[in-house]
């Protein structure tokens, strides 16, 4: 299936036209996993669409990576939509998270088509809809649960948006993303060792009861 055929597929919604003006004037490009696309502080040039693969969206507080949201295939990035509308430079940071395959838009077209193709709001609506209700699904988490239980779900979510168990994560990343320190996260995963929750690996972490998707590497 190609480009075009993906964005009629799951993007009918944005009516016939608009979407040949989305492939006239976008970019689809290959991305390298760790590969930067957005930086605090730019000017955002591009409004990603994940046709493969998954992007990380966080934020810097001191030292810590502190995580906002997945983009998993056929999503957009509502912040990119935002910044690029009102002219501002970015407060985050967009990178790959493994290999893969994004349709970049030109935000000076998105803010034309906001008007030209009011439909186009579709599709932003409904990236706020979803990005709302996973702040405040980490908000009951981050109140409510103890920092085990953040840690099982983060887990459970990466596990989720990659499609791989074992994960293949250090207790610095998750100690970053979750914005705690990683000698607290190294004494919550020994103990959820014991509790036959996961396994440690040599640099991976396994989840009981997952199934085992995909090796280490």
């Amino acid at each position: 299936m190609d480009n075009y055929q993906i964005l009629e597929k799951h993007f009918k919604f944005l009516g016939q036209e608009l979407i040949d003006e989305i492939v006239k004037v976008s970019v689809v490009d290959d991305v390298h996993k760790n590969t930067e696309l957005v930086r605090e502080g730019q000017y955002v040039k591009v409004v990603p669409i994940v046709l493969k693969g998954l992007l990380k969206v966080y934020i810097q507080q001191e030292d810590k990576d502190l995580l906002l949201y997945y983009i998993k295939p056929y999503e957009s990035c509502i912040m990119s939509f935002s910044a690029s509308f009102k002219r501002e430079k970015s407060r985050f940071f967009a990178i790959s998270e493994e290999e893969s395959i994004v349709l970049l838009i030109p935000s000076d077209k998105i803010t034309l088509w906001v008007y030209e193709y009011p439909k186009i709001n579709l599709l932003f609506y409904q990236q706020f809809d979803q990005r709302y209700s996973e702040l405040i699904n980490s908000i009951t988490h981050l109140l409510s649960y103890k920092l085990d239980r953040r840690i099982i779900d983060y887990l459970k979510e990466k596990s989720f948006v990659t499609g791989k168990n074992p994960i293949k994560i250090s207790h610095k990343e998750i100690a970053s993303e979750l914005g705690t320190a990683r000698e607290v996260v190294s004494r919550i995963i020994k103990k959820l060792e014991k509790e036959n929750i996961l396994i440690q690996h040599s640099d991976c972490i396994e989840l009981i009861g997952l199934g085992d998707i995909y090796h280490c590497k």
